[in-house]
């Protein structure tokens, strides 16, 4: 079982971009990356650059790089283009702090985060489907 699957995802296109030391917590991420998964990149960057979330311009930007890698480097149709998988993970905490009253202070963290996505093509049996529950 485990070569059939081997064979299988050796035959799927993917294209990869990943954004270092983007300034938000992957707590305010991850809710815009659940809503892109699974959808046409042409959908996703135009509810992006409709969204009122500060964040949604560094993920928009992810996604035109990966959809480039894939034009330049694989030749793949921008048409047939998805979001396969979207994730983040933690990167580093700045630690400042804000001085308060009676000589005290509060602390104040900074996260960052780093902002995967991985793109796939339409194999021409998906479309088929798709067309057909149209």
């Amino acid at each position: 079982m485990g070569k059939k699957l081997d064979k299988i995802k050796s035959d799927i296109k993917t294209v990869k971009s990943v954004n270092k030391n983007v300034r938000s917590s992957t707590r305010k991420l991850k809710p815009i990356l659940k809503s892109i998964v699974g959808k046409k990149v042409g959908e996703v960057i135009r509810d992006l650059t409709f969204s009122e979330k500060r964040i949604s311009k560094d993920v928009k930007k992810t996604i035109s790089s990966a959809v480039a890698n894939a034009e330049n480097n694989f030749q793949y149709d921008i048409d047939k283009l998805f979001i396969k998988e979207a994730y983040c993970g933690k990167q580093i905490v700045m630690k400042r702090f804000r001085a308060r009253a009676k000589g005290r202070a509060a602390g104040i963290k900074k996260p960052y985060s780093n902002l995967t996505i991985i793109l796939s093509e339409y194999k021409k049996k998906i479309e088929e489907k798709h067309g057909s529950k149209s």
